[in-house]
C-alpha cells in the first residue's frame, strides 16, 4: 500500500526509516519531511491545515494509509476528517487528543479514574493561580494549558519564580497555549517515558525509555523538546511496567471508552517513578520525539501491521520483538537553542559519522540542497546508536557526534547518564 507519513522531525524520519522497511509498504510519500527522508520517501509540499488538501492527495495517490507524527494536527482534528473520508490513519482523533492537547483535561480524566498523578488546580486568571501557588508552597509546576512545543512547563524552585511564570503565560508567552494554565505539586522521584499503541480497546505495550529535557548537563537549565534518550529506562522494572499498565494506561482506555471516545493511536506517557510508585506527569498522544528514534532503532518486527491494527483494530493479535541491546539517541541543537538560533547554516561529514552499522543520524531540522545539508531548526539531528549496554551505546554516538563537521550546533556529552552509572555499579 502507499503511505503518507505527516512530520518533518527526527521522530517522522525514525518512522519512515521503519515504516520503508516493511513489505506492507509501498509508495511512501512524507509533508513535508526533511533533508534526511528523501532517501526514504517522496517529499511533498502539502498544508495539513487543509483538511481537504490532505484527502484530496490521498485520493490522487492511492494512499493507503496515514501516520500521523506530530500533535498539532491531532488536536486540530485531522485524523477524524480522514475517518469520514474512509482513508485509514494512525493517531486518536480530536477529542481523544485533548489528552496531549489539554493538560486540565488530562487532570480532570486522572481524578475521574483515579489514576495517580500530582495534586492540580485549573487557572484562567492570575490572581487565582498566585494564590494557590501561595497555598501550596516551592517547588511548583507551572504549566500552560494547551500545545507549546513542549516548552510550556515550568518548574519553578521559588514563588517569585511561579508568579513570574504565571504572568508570562497570561501575558502571552505561548499565545494561546496560555489561555488556561495549570499548576501542580512538585513530584520527587526519576522520570521515566512509558509506550503502547491501543485500538481503543487492547494495547500492546512498546519498550520504555528515559530522555534528558533540560539543554544543560547534568539536566540543568530551560527545559527543551528534549536533548537526547536511551531505551531501554532502568528504573522501568517488570514490577514498575506492571503497575504502570494496571494503574495508569489501562484505567485511560477504560475511561476514554467511557466517555464514548476510544483512544486509538500510541499512548506516550510521561512518568516520574516516586516512592509510592509510577505517577502520570503528562500523556502525550504521539510518539515522543527524540524516544521515538530509540525504540525505532530497537524493534525488530515490522511495525506497519500494529500501526494499522491500531487504527482499525485486532492489535490483541500482533505481538512485536525488541532487540535486546540499548539504544542511545544524542540531539545535536543549533547554538543558542532554546532561544534564538541563527539558521541556514552548512553540516558536513554526514555520511563518514554514520557509516557504523550500529549507528543511524535521524535527521530533524535540516534541508538538503544541491547535495549539502543546512540546518533549518533548533533541534537539528539525533545521532542514534546500539549498543550491548547504555555505556557502549553512548560510546557508538559520541564517537559518531565527533565525526560531524558543524561548528554551529552542539549538545549535551552527557546523554544517558543515569543509565551508566547503574551499570558501573
Amino acid at each position: 500500500m502507499n503511505i503518507l507519513v505527516i512530520g518533518s522531525g527526527g521522530r517522522e524520519h525514525a518512522l519512515t526509516w521503519k515504516i520503508a522497511q516493511s513489505p506492507l509498504a509501498d509508495e511512501i510519500y512524507i509533508a513535508p519531511g526533511n533533508g534526511g527522508t528523501q532517501e526514504l520517501a517522496t517529499s511533498v509540499s502539502l498544508d495539513v491545515t487543509d483538511h481537504d488538501a490532505v484527502v484530496t492527495f490521498c485520493r490522487a495517490h492511492d494512499i493507503g494509509f496515514v501516520v500521523v507524527g506530530p500533535e498539532a494536527p491531532l488536536v486540530d482534528g485531522l485524523v477524524d476528517h480522514l475517518d469520514q473520508e474512509n482513508i485509514a490513519a494512525f493517531g486518536p482523533k480530536a477529542y481523544a487528543a485533548q489528552l496531549e492537547g489539554s493538560k486540565g483535561f488530562t487532570k480532570d480524566l486522572c481524578a475521574e479514574f483515579n489514576i495517580p498523578t500530582a495534586a492540580y488546580g485549573r487557572f484562567t486568571d492570575a490572581a487565582s493561580a498566585k494564590a494557590f501557588a501561595q497555598d501550596k508552597g516551592a517547588p511548583i509546576v507551572v504549566k500552560a494549558d494547551g500545545l507549546a512545543a513542549g516548552k510550556g512547563v515550568i518548574i519553578a524552585e521559588t514563588l517569585d519564580q511561579a508568579n513570574a511564570a504565571i504572568d508570562d503565560i497570561f501575558g502571552g508567552q505561548f499565545g494561546a497555549a496560555g489561555a488556561e494554565l495549570v499548576i501542580e505539586e512538585f513530584l520527587v522521584g526519576e522520570e521515566a517515558s512509558f509506550f503502547a499503541l491501543c485500538d481503543g480497546d487492547n494495547i500492546l505495550p512498546l519498550a520504555t525509555a528515559q530522555d534528558h529535557k533540560r539543554v544543560g548537563e547534568g539536566d540543568t537549565g530551560p527545559n527543551t523538546g528534549g536533548m537526547g534518550a536511551y531505551s531501554p529506562a532502568p528504573v522501568m522494572t517488570p514490577e514498575m511496567t506492571r503497575r504502570t499498565i494496571d494503574e495508569i494506561i489501562l484505567p485511560t482506555v477504560r475511561g476514554m471508552k467511557k466517555r464514548g471516545h476510544p483512544f486509538r493511536g500510541v499512548f506516550f506517557a510521561g512518568l516520574m517513578i516516586t516512592e509510592k510508585g509510577p505517577e502520570l506527569i503528562e500523556y502525550n498522544v504521539r510518539f515522543g520525539d527524540p524516544e521515538c528514534q530509540v525504540l525505532m532503532m530497537r524493534l525488530k518486527s515490522d511495525i506497519l501491521p500494529a500501526l494499522i491494527a491500531s487504527a482499525e483494530g485486532g492489535l490483541d493479535l500482533i505481538k512485536l520483538d525488541w532487540r535486546d541491546r540499548s539504544a542511545l539517541t544524542v540531539v545535536m541543537a543549533a547554538n543558542g537553542y532554546p532561544e534564538s538560533y541563527e539558521k541556514n547554516t552548512l553540516i558536513g561529514n554526514l555520511s563518514e559519522a554514520g557509516e557504523n552499522e550500529d549507528c543511524m543520524i535521524f535527521h530533524a531540522g535540516t534541508k538538503q540542497e544541491g547535495g549539502h545539508i543546512f540546518a533549518t531548526g533548533g533541534r537539528v539531528l539525533n545521532v542514534t546508536a546500539l549498543g550491548d549496554s547504555v555505556t557502549q551505546a553512548q560510546t557508538t554516538a559520541y564517537a559518531a557526534v565527533d565525526k560531524i563537521d558543524w561548528p554551529d550546533g552542539f549538545c549535551r556529552r552527557d546523554i544517558g547518564w543515569r543509565a551508566v552509572e547503574r551499570e558501573k555499579n
